[in-house]
This record gives C-alpha cells, structure tokens and sequence, in this order.
C-alpha cells in the first residue's frame, strides 16, 4: 500500500502552467481531506513518457487527429509502496492523472464546489499496489460553451480576480472536458488566457469567425458588409489569428451577422436574396480564414457550426466545405437534434450527425438555453435523462463522436445534466433513475435520511414540467412563464386590439384573447404534477437538517416552476375579468400575479449563501423581477380604466368604514396610495 497523507508530496520535472496548476489543485484537496500527522505520506511523481500509439498505414485522417488529441491525455499511475508516478506524454495527462487520484481516493468530486460538497477529516488513505491506466474516452474533443452566462458577470466571487471563472476551468478538467468557449462576445476574449492556463482547447462562438472581435464593435457607424469592407474583416481576422496562435485551437471558420442571426437579416443590398448566393459567400468566406490560419500555424484543426440557417443551407448544397473541417450540428436548444426555432420560424430541419459525412463530426448542444420563448436558463433542462441518453447515443451512432461542445452557461443550475453528459463523454449508458440514485448519493451526502425522496424530485422533475407541443422535446423551462407575461403585457398596454406577433411560435395567428387564453390552457395543463412534486419538494425540505444545498438547487428549481406558473395563471385570470370590465377582480388578480413573481425573485434570493452572494443578482434573461415589474405596470394600466380621475374612489370604497364612505367633507384622509398599498388594502376586504 501507498499512504497518502497530508504529508504525501509532489516531485515534477514538468513545470508547465496546467501541471503546476493541476498539482496545486491536489495539494488544496490534501490540505482540505487530511489532517496534520507526524507520519511520512511518500511522493507522487510526474515522469514523461509517449503515449502515441502505433496505427495502421492506412489508417483514417480522423483517426490520425484523434490519436492527435487523445495522446496527449494518456496517463498511467504506477503505485509503489513509498512513491506513486504518473507518466504521460502532455499537460492534459499530467492532468487527468492528478485528478484521478483526487476523485477516487481523496473522494473530491467533479461538481465539488458547484454542488457545496463536504469532506470528512481523514488521518490517511491506502492505494494499492499497481497499475492504472487511463481509459480513452468515445468523444475526442469534449468541451463547454460559457454561453448565456449573465450571471457569472455580477456574482461577487468573481471580485478578487477570476476565482469564479477559475471554478468553471477545474470542474470541465474534473469531468474529463479538454475544450471549451471560454464565455460570450468580450468575455470570451478577457478568459482565454485564463483557459488557455489550465491547458484547455479553446474554440469559438459559432457567430465569432476565428473568435475575432465584432466587426460593428470594432468600426461603429460602418455598416457591417463584407463587400464594403473586406479588407477590414481581414484585419480583424487576421488579429484574432495572431492573438491565439500560441494557444490549442480549433479554430471556428463562419460568416453569420453581428449577433446570433444570419447576416442577411442586414444587409439592404438585395444581393443575399436566394440560398445559393448566401451559401456561396459563406462557402468562400471559410476558404479564406481556413488558408489565413495556416500562414500562421501548423497542422490547425478547424471546425465550422452547421447551426440554424447554415445548417439548412449545407443540406441543401450551398455551403462548400473542405473535408479537413470538422462539422459541428447543433441541437434545437431542448435536446432534440433538429434546427432550432427561430422567432416564428419552426425550424426543426434533421440536424443529426451524417453517417455518409468522410469529415470528422461533433455537435453542439444545450442544458441551457435561452430562446426568449420557452427555454431554460435558470433551472435544469425539462426534459428527461433517459430521452438525452438515446439522443446522443443516436450521435455516436451517426459518426458525432469527433467534438462535443456542451452549452453549460453558468454551470450550478446544470449540474446534473452536465454530470450525464460528462459519462456519455466516455461511453457510459445513463438512465433516469441511475442518474438519479448516484447524484444524490454523491452529493447530498448530508441528507442520509432522505436521499430516497431527493433521488425522485430528480426523476419526477421532467415529468411535471409543461409541454407545449406534441413533440417529446417540446417541455418548457421558466423563461415559457415569464418571457410570454411579459411580452403579453406590453401588448396589452401597447394595442389590446391587436395580437402579439411575438407568440405565433406558440398559438399561430389568433386575436389576442385567442392567444392569452391558449396560454392560460398551457399554464393549467401540469398544474396537478408540479403541485404534487411542490408539496413531496416541501416536505422533503422540511425533514432535512441540513437545507442549504437541496434548497438552492433541485428545491429551487422545483419552486420557481410552480411560483411562475402560479403568476402566470394569475395573469390570464386578471386578463379574463378585464374582458367583463370587472377592474377590481382585474387589479386584484394582476397584483396575485406580481406577487408570486415576486415570490420567484425570493427564492433566488434564498439561494444566495456563502460564495453564492448575489449569484442570481444579474438575472436578465428570464428575468423574474422584470416579469413581476410589467404585470405591476398592467395593474396601475387597470387602475385607470376602474377607478376614477382623482384615485379616490376605490380608495373610499376599501378603506372607508361603511359609515364614512359617503361623507365628502374631506375628499381624502390620507396620502394618496400606491397601487401596491391599494392591493393589500383590496385583498384585506374582498372575500375570494
């Protein structure tokens, strides 16, 4: 046996920024697991040694790059009596290897310190004797796209530097990822060094040729058109090209808009105004960054994303590619492997990996998503761990296995599916209630007494949550509740004759009551699994001693499905007494409305101990707060239809004693209210 203790050091010849790093990383979990000791605690040792693999001659380009990559990230542990070495060809075996002996015998955890996880003092641990070599994972480039990430901005933990970001890189190294988009837009930029440090590939945001700076970001008041300016769309090219050369790229090769949306959706031109022309200044667009790359370096691996209208453009031969570069289709952002919807175009083109394609194939897929529809941003994917099990098996299946980036955005809501996807890296089969049953075993290790009941708030989670579609993706996350209230609202208050064009995803084109009420339908359809899975959430909650992790993170999630769909069905209610102009029950019902949003801001509130100060702070996509700010707007809207001039009337009518409400002498007595304190004065003489 080999004694590990808070004794045991680190002895390398590698001195290499990820393998320092990767070693402080084991020195804080020994410092963190073991308390002091007299007794010696023996070395580990990093040794170099290849890892390369002899292939056949004829062996497949891809399977050249793949033991390109994959050697790289080989390691093999020997254990000794008195020294444990660690051989391995690169920074990521080093690495992995490391870490290996962090989570099997220091027992810490991939989501260690997005899941809260704690240690129990140890005097020592055993190794055996042996050997342990690493096992090849079943996708070559695994990584996570820092996407949507609006919360990681304000979180307070990122005060002192980057220890926030700096807890993203070391759990995608933790869960086997060698990849990532290290955030959106200028973050991305600020974090690749920072990613770069701890030995990651880094790629790029599929609207980001090359990772290059926004062209109307860099030349603001030039219209962003290739035509006009080509030679400044080089420049910037060819800095972003020069600024990443010495890091490991795999280098985006596009041409969309200044934004997540086509460019055509700018250009006044005319002259993008069939598929094959967009497709052909795509097509010669990607040839000019891919020659770019390689005056500047050797051997570049290079990526395209087949993503939304450039998928359906590929499919349908406008889009020239060279076989060298890797082909990257994206999910539709609930799972299902179909082009995404975009506004009121359905999309749901087949995006599934090609088994005919001779290039290399990877996609691109979200546990997070933010569509301003229906997505989930804030809580976990709605949709079932047995249905994304099949999902991407279906990928592997296809020839996908070459490049996985993972839509993670601000990692703590998506733990669970990305613990699912980072076994499908490696081949694993996951079911629902497998994944159930280790997840909470792993960490909600202070909740003994009720594992069982957290094990099926996981499993039953998807099963309560709304669909709104016949499709077995079609599960709506939070934003569903609070993106349509709000755009509801403005319609309302905007032009209550007309519909909300916004919502022809949803409802196709009806009057506006057509709309509010099919919304209202929707809201009501999963009323009675979500109020069953609220209550079983409560008392599980209320059984635990312990009630900060399970109530900041399956507690929450499950809360802010029911708070949310609560003030939405409150809304529609408001929206039908309007409709018989009875403005009191109206004003009453918007304000039931504005109060359970209120109740969702709460709960994130709530979930903000400790390093989770103001996590939630920046919440600008589903935006509870906003949604209960606009529903209060409708109130105050209904106000003034149903009350009078001088806000006076209903006033008298609920504060007034029944003597008093007639007397005029004095036309008021008090501070005219607000429509808040006016609410509360309501619901105190109103029997519901």
């Amino acid at each position: 046996m080999f004694t590990l203790n808070r004794n045991t050091g680190f002895l390398s010849g590698v001195t290499t920024g990820p393998v320092l790093k990767a070693v402080a990383m084991l020195e804080r979990d020994r410092d963190k697991v073991f308390v002091e000791t007299e007794k010696p605690g023996g070395s580990v040792v990093l040794v170099k040694k290849n890892m390369m693999r002899a292939l056949p001659e004829d062996c497949s380009y891809i399977e050249k790059q793949k033991e390109r990559v994959l050697s790289d990230e080989r390691y093999k542990i020997s254990v000794c009596s008195d020294k444990i070495t660690i051989y391995a060809q690169g920074d990521l075996g080093f690495v992995y290897g490391l870490l290996y002996l962090s989570e099997h015998y220091l027992g810490i955890q991939p989501f260690w310190f997005w899941m809260d996880q704690k240690t129990e003092p140890k005097k020592k641990v055993q190794v055996p004797e042996g050997v342990i070599c690493s096992e090849d994972p079943a996708v070559v480039f695994r990584g996570w796209f820092f996407n949507d990430e609006v919360l990681m901005l304000k979180w307070k933990y990122n005060e002192n530097g980057m220890d926030g970001w700096r807890m993203c890189f070391e759990a995608l190294l933790r869960c086997g990822g060698n990849m990532t988009i290290p955030g959106t837009d200028k973050e991305s930029r600020k974090n690749r060094a920072l990613a770069a440090e701890y030995g990651l590939w880094i790629t790029h945001h599929h609207a980001e040729p090359l990772g290059a700076e926004m062209f109307a970001r860099a030349y603001p008041g030039k219209r962003a058109n290739y035509q006009e300016y080509p030679e400044l769309f080089y420049n910037l090219w060819e800095t972003a090209v020069q600024e990443q050369k010495e890091y490991k790229v795999i280098w985006n090769l596009c041409f969309r808009g200044q934004g997540d949306a086509p460019f055509w959706n700018y250009d006044t031109s005319g002259q993008f105004d069939t598929p094959q022309k967009r497709g052909k200044i795509i097509s010669e667009l990607v040839e000019l960054q891919r020659n770019l790359v390689k005056q500047y370096v050797e051997e570049p691996f290079f990526c395209t994303n087949l993503y939304g209208e450039v998928m359906e453009l590929y499919e349908q031969g406008c889009v020239e590619l060279p076989e060298e570069i890797i082909k990257v289709r994206a999910d539709n952002g609930y799972g299902r492997m179909v082009t995404r919807r975009r506004d009121n175009h359905p999309g749901r083109v087949n995006a599934m990996p090609d088994p005919e394609e001779q290039s290399a194939q990877g996609i691109y897929y979200h546990v997070s998503f933010y569509d301003l529809q229906a997505a989930n941003h804030l809580t976990m994917l709605p949709n079932s761990v047995d249905f994304v099990n099949r999902e991407l098996n279906e990928v592997k299946k296809n020839g996908g296995s070459f490049f996985w980036v993972i839509n993670c955005s601000n990692v703590r809501p998506h733990t669970y599916f990305l613990d699912v996807v980072r076994k499908k890296w490696f081949g694993r089969e996951v079911s629902g209630e497998e994944q159930a049953e280790t997840f909470v075993d792993t960490y909600f290790t202070e909740c003994e007494e009720a594992k069982e009941e957290i094990e099926a708030l996981y499993y039953d989670y998807p099963k309560a949550m709304l669909s709104f579609g016949p499709k077995e993706d079609e599960h709506a996350g939070e934003q569903f509740y609070t993106e349509n209230v709000r755009l509801l609202c403005h319609q309302l208050m905007a032009d209550r004759t007309s519909p909300a064009r916004g919502l022809y995803w949803l409802t196709g084109e009806m009057d506006l009551t057509g709309q509010i009420r099919m919304f209202g339908e929707l809201c009501r359809q999963n009323k009675e699994e979500l109020e069953k899975l609220c209550l079983a959430c409560t008392v599980t909650e209320n059984a635990l001693p312990q009630k900060s992790l399970f109530s900041a993170t399956i507690g929450l999630q499950i809360k802010l499905h029911q708070t949310c769909r609560r003030g939405a069905r409150c809304f529609v209610k408001g929206y039908e007494a309007l409709l018989e102009q009875d403005y009191e029950k109206a004003f009453l019902l918007f304000g039931d409305s504005v109060v359970w949003f209120k109740n969702g801001e709460a709960l994130l509130r709530g979930a903000e101990y400790g390093v989770w100060k103001d996590f939630y702070y920046n919440d600008c996509f589903a935006d509870i707060k906003h949604t209960a700010y606009m529903v209060k707007k409708v109130m105050g809207w209904v106000r003034e239809l149903g009350d009078n001039a001088r806000h006076d009337e209903w006033y008298r009518k609920y504060c007034y004693a029944d003597g008093d409400r007639d007397v005029y002498l004095l036309l008021v007595l008090d501070n005219h209210m607000t429509d808040e304190e006016l609410y509360e004065a309501m619901k105190k003489r109103v029997v519901r």
